[in-house]
This record gives structure tokens, sequence and C-alpha cells, in this order.
């Protein structure tokens, strides 16, 4: 097999990143609960040093949210929300040029991690509430369009689909539509299935094995399979063991196209990649 992803580009508010190879999102969660780390890095000065650790580890974004949106979650206010974040994303502002992104459904959420120095929303909504649409127009931040079934909630409840790539694929095509109406650019916009948000582990595996059916939307494609249920459930593997599953994943992924991925082991993900994408160029 040959390997030759076409280049596209993402564009910031203040720079554009070149997306000539798999792009690494870390992932920074402010929570107690959330499914694979909860509680780990809860506290201000641990969160802030785990972010500037992937930073130095190589990660090319750093994804910060304080909302766990596990299966089942509920939601939590907004204020209590920022409150765990804001220190993060002041922290990483001020000591690397990193690309900061948001992790957050909530538009007030959002507005305030950008006025502190976000330049990219990572909304697992999808972009569903009109107020944050309007927001990452006004803005100019990159935004990640996501597809999730339901609610974080009930999302595990049984999720069926016709067909889950086209599904998820024609919803993500009508959210970039009502996007770019709104007046978000398209090279700002990266699209993400959700893996794991609404899908059994049947619907995951075909969704990343497809993914050039997604990429067909024009947009790089992110997969977020770190540590999910779905390895879990091949691998019989705890959630703080699925690293080798984790890997595989995302090697896959990039394989079958996918230009980013979100992780939690950015420095293992790199290097697994690096032997990936020399024995496919050989």
């Amino acid at each position: 097999m040959s390997w030759n992803p076409p280049t596209c580009k993402l564009a910031f508010p203040d720079r554009q990143m070149i997306l000539s190879r798999a792009h690494i999102m870390g992932v920074v969660n402010v929570t107690p609960d959330s499914f694979s780390d909860g509680g780990m890095f809860h506290e201000q000065d641990t969160a802030i040093k785990h972010a500037l650790r992937l930073v130095e580890e190589g990660a090319d974004i750093i994804d910060v949210g304080g909302e766990s949106t596990r299966p089942g979650s509920s939601s939590v206010p907004a204020d209590e929300e920022w409150r765990r974040v804001e220190p993060v994303i002041r922290a990483l502002e001020r000591e690397t040029d990193v690309p900061i992104s948001i992790d957050t459904m909530k538009p007030e959420v959002a507005w305030k991690a950008i006025e502190a120095g976000a330049i990219m929303v990572n909304d697992v909504s999808g972009l569903r509430d009109k107020e944050m649409v309007n927001l990452v127009a006004r803005e100019h931040v990159a935004v990640t369009i996501m597809h999730m079934l339901g609610e974080p909630k009930t999302m595990q409840e049984n999720p069926v689909y016709r067909d889950v790539v086209k599904d998820v694929k024609d919803y993500l095509r009508d959210q970039m539509q009502v996007a770019t109406d709104a007046g978000v650019a398209k090279d700002s916009i990266v699209i993400d299935p959700g893996i794991g948000f609404g899908k059994t582990v049947e619907h995951n595996l075909e969704l990343i094995n497809r993914i050039p059916d997604l990429a067909k939307l024009g947009r790089p494609v992110m997969i977020g399979a770190s540590r999910k249920s779905f390895i879990g459930a091949i691998t019989r593997a705890d959630v703080t063991d699925r690293l080798e599953g984790s890997l595989a994943a995302a090697v896959m992924a990039v394989v079958r196209g996918a230009r980013m991925l979100r992780v939690h082991d950015v420095k293992q993900t790199l290097r697994a990649l690096k032997v990936a994408e020399a024995i496919l160029r050989a």
C-alpha cells in the first residue's frame, strides 16, 4: 500500500496549519469524572503541568475540557466548567505558542476561552447551538464539528443507524453547511465522526475503516479513539490499560486517511506514527 495523503490547510485566526501529516491533539481533561483519567488532572497545578508536558512531547494542539462527556455523564454549570479550565488555558497561552482548543458545548464557556487565548472550539454537540455557530463565525476561530447521537447521558442506550457512515457523513455535511452559511470559513473546519459517542463497537470500527468516505466532504477528519470502550471490548483491557489498542487505532486511522488524532498518550502515538509512516512511504 502506498501512502500519499492529501495536504490540506487548517486556518486559525492568527496562523495556518498545513496538514501534510497527521497532527496530534493532546487531551487535557480538567474534570473529576472523565472516563479515562477522571480526577488525575483535576487540580489546577497538576493539569497545567500535564498540558505543558504534552506540548513538550510534541502535541500540535492542546484540547482543554472541563466537562466530562463520558457515556451517562450529566452536564455541569457553565461557571464551574470555566473555573476548571481557565487557569490551564491562561498558562498555556502565556507559556507556549501551541494552538489551544476549548472542548465545550457551551457558547459562554467558548467565548471566555477565546478571550483567554483559545483559537479553536471542539464542540462535541456538532454546532447544534446557533449561538455557538455565530460565535465561531464572528471570532474566526477554527472548529471541530463532531457527530454525537443524542447527548452524553443517553447516547450509548441502544444506538441505531440505517447506515452509520452515511448517517454520520450526512450530519457532518449538513452542519458544515450551517457553519459556512453563518460565515465560518470552510478551511477552519475539522470534522469528527464521534467515535464512542452513540456508537456500538461495530459502528466505531466501520467509521474508522471508511474514513475515505468521510474525507470526501473536503475537510480533515479527526479521530478520537484513544482509550475508548470499543478498544476495551476488543482487548478486554481496563480503561487504564488500553495503550496498545489506542496506538493500533491511531495508526489504522491515519492509514485510512485521518489528518488529526485526539489522544491522551502523545509521545507514544507520535512514535508509532513515525514508524508506520516510514513503512508506508518505503
